[in-house]
């Protein structure tokens, strides 16, 4: 540990350090363990319209959306035992992400241009998120249109199934994907905030 950080976490004991003392020495912490290659995984949350969500990065892009319905802390420890342990709490390495998904939300960006590590998928779920762009901003498919797009017709549940397990949702727009009926289907962020993100999407495609 830096000397500066260590003094800064010296503090008097009968004193209590207010938020932007923590703030501080949290970035501190942040910006030396990735000078000294010691930061895999940085994340953050933020709170959107469809509630508060949790962002994780790699050095090769952002590797994990998670709702708060999926727990939070067991979304980092499964990070941390599928990724690396070496993850941190730092904010201002996912300004980027936050930056577009606050343009996303208030309806002024329709598709995310951020760099992707999608080591969390492999094989056909693989596949099936790679298709998921290319369902349009306010439209919506079927999961056995999707299953067709990735290149397998007969896979309608193992379609669903990489729906269902995407670690990107909203940025990898699994969202868009409906029934053959035209009823909302499941959601990892639960049926609300998939009609939430729908709405918004129809409002301001028109």
């Amino acid at each position: 540990m830096s000397q500066p950080i260590a003094d800064e976490m010296l503090l008097d004991p009968l004193r209590r350090p207010d938020a932007d003392s923590l703030h501080r020495l949290q970035e501190r912490l942040a910006h030396t363990a990735a000078d000294e290659g010691l930061l895999d995984i940085a994340y953050r949350t933020v709170d959107t319209p469809v509630g508060t969500l949790l962002l994780a990065a790699t050095a090769r892009g952002l590797a994990r959306v998670a709702y708060a319905r999926e727990n939070h802390d067991v979304v980092l420890a499964d990070l941390a035992a599928r990724i690396s342990p070496r993850i941190l709490r730092a904010p201002a390495r996912l300004e980027p992400v936050v930056r577009e998904l606050d343009e996303y939300f208030a309806g002024h960006r329709r598709q995310f241009d951020l760099p992707l590590d999608l080591s969390l998928a492999a094989g056909f779920r693989r596949e099936v998120l790679a298709h998921l762009p290319e369902v349009g901003y306010g439209t919506t498919a079927s999961y056995t249109a999707l299953a067709l797009r990735s290149g397998r017709p007969r896979a309608v549940r193992a379609a669903a199934s990489a729906c269902a397990r995407n670690p990107l949702p909203v940025v990898l727009p699994c969202h868009r994907i409906v029934r053959s009926d035209q009823t909302l289907g499941g959601y990892v962020g639960g049926v609300d905030a998939k009609q939430t993100l729908l709405t918004l999407e129809m409002a301001g495609s028109r």
